[in-house]
């Protein structure tokens, strides 16, 4: 059974942004890793067909799909590193509230990608966020 984790996009508004700052600090080559304190204990379920789901304030925008999980280091300096593809999904714009580290996503509860929702991939991010929020999409 595939399950995603979601995690806040932190210091990036867009999709946009978080692609510019990726493009600045990765070195030609270097794999797209996600640190974080805590490792799942279903990691073998996100390998599986899994996503990582950013939320940029307030709204899911993008997934990128989940390559491997592994713990690095030991007892209390120990870390999760996560894997993640190189490219980057839109989708569909979603409300999600604020909250802290990441969490399980179940695949009944993560949006569609934004080509799968009626618009093509290069549509205007505000004019996405825009037509969600006034229901007319």
């Amino acid at each position: 059974m595939t399950l995603h984790l979601i995690k806040l996009c932190v210091g990036c508004d867009t999709v946009d942004e978080l692609l510019e700052w990726r493009a600045e600090k990765a070195a030609p080559g270097e794999p797209w890793i996600l640190r974080t304190r805590q490792t799942p204990k279903r990691g073998a379920e996100l390998v599986d067909g899994g996503s990582l789901f950013r939320v940029y304030r307030g709204q899911i925008l993008s997934r990128q799909r989940i390559l491997a999980v592994r713990t690095v280091g030991d007892g209390v300096a120990a870390r999760c590193e996560i894997s993640l593809d190189e490219t980057v999904v839109r989708t569909l714009p979603t409300p999600r509230r604020a909250f802290q580290g990441w969490r399980y996503l179940p695949a009944a509860d993560a949006p569609p990608d934004l080509s799968e929702g009626g618009f093509a991939e290069g549509a205007p991010e505000h004019l996405v966020r825009q037509l969600r929020e006034l229901g007319a999409w």
